[in-house]
């Protein structure tokens, strides 16, 4: 019941057209913190988070796209992000009002990628201004951290952080 695209990248993966939580690419969707399949109300060390799994979680009971959206969607590890920011033009844009970036894939084909801001707390912040969508790669060396594409007007990169924060999941399907 969801779309994808091939962008046409040597891993041959697939990309959702949208976040979990949306049908349309340029809405936000849901925010997750890693490891956690249920959006929530309050993100942060202090509420109720509780995942501490060293393991990649791509796939398994962890995996916020497999359990929302099922069995041919997962979370992106942190090497396919990595090939997302390496393969493909990324141009920062407005699409339906929305500010982000239009992520065109070596065969032509592109996806939308809303700049969805985050969750603290209760609060959202950066919404219009930057994105974060989680991998499924932890940290190995910090138990409390994972990896995420994260990307603002000037810059795309992978990069960690810590697992509480409520951040978007864009799925891959293979």
């Amino acid at each position: 019941g969801h779309e994808y695209v091939d962008l046409g990248l040597p891993s041959g993966l697939k990309w959702a057209t949208c976040n979990i939580g949306t049908d349309k690419p340029e809405d936000y969707g849901d925010y997750y913190a890693w490891g956690e399949t249920e959006a929530k109300t309050k993100y942060g060390y202090d509420s109720n988070y509780k995942i501490n799994n060293r393991k990649d979680i791509s796939g398994t009971q962890y995996d916020a796209a497999r359990v929302n959206w099922g069995n041919i969607w997962r979370m992106p590890t942190e090497d396919e992000f990595q090939e997302l920011v390496d393969k493909c033009t990324w141009k920062w844009t407005t699409q339906n009002g929305v500010k982000g970036y239009k992520v065109t894939g070596p065969n032509g084909n592109s996806i939308f990628l809303p700049a969805a801001g985050g969750r603290f707390g209760s609060s959202l912040f950066y919404a219009g201004e930057i994105g974060y969508c989680w991998s499924s790669t932890p940290n190995e060396s910090k138990n409390y951290g994972a990896y995420y594409l994260g990307f603002f007007s000037s810059n795309q990169r992978v990069f960690w952080d810590y697992r509480y924060y409520g951040w978007s999941v864009r799925p891959v399907a293979e």
